[in-house]
C-alpha cells in the first residue's frame, strides 16, 4: 500500500481508489495517530502481530459465567428503563 498524501481542499467531496489512503487522511484529522483506526490495514512483522496479541492479553478478562451476570444484570436494568 502506498503513502500517498492527496492534497485536496477540504470543500470540495473526495473520490479515492484506494480506501485505505481515504482512511488515513480523513481520518487522520480527528483520530490521534497512536489509536487503533478498525478502517485502515495493519500490515506487519509475524513478531508486531505476537507483541500486538500478547498485549491484548495483558488487560482485564472475565470469565464467560462473569460476562453472562452482567449481561443479564445490564438487560434488566435496560428494559426496565424502557418501561
Amino acid at each position: 500500500m502506498s503513502n500517498k498524501i492527496n492534497k485536496m481542499p477540504k470543500n470540495e467531496p473526495m473520490i479515492v481508489h484506494e480506501p485505505a489512503v481515504a482512511y488515513r487522511t480523513v481520518f487522520a484529522e480527528t483520530v490521534s495517530s497512536n489509536r487503533w483506526n478498525p478502517n485502515v490495514p495493519f500490515h506487519g512483522t509475524q513478531e508486531e502481530w505476537w507483541e500486538h496479541f500478547h498485549a491484548i492479553e495483558e488487560g482485564e478478562f472475565m470469565t464467560i459465567e462473569e460476562a453472562d451476570k452482567e449481561f443479564e444484570t445490564w438487560k434488566k436494568e435496560y428494559l426496565a428503563s424502557r418501561i
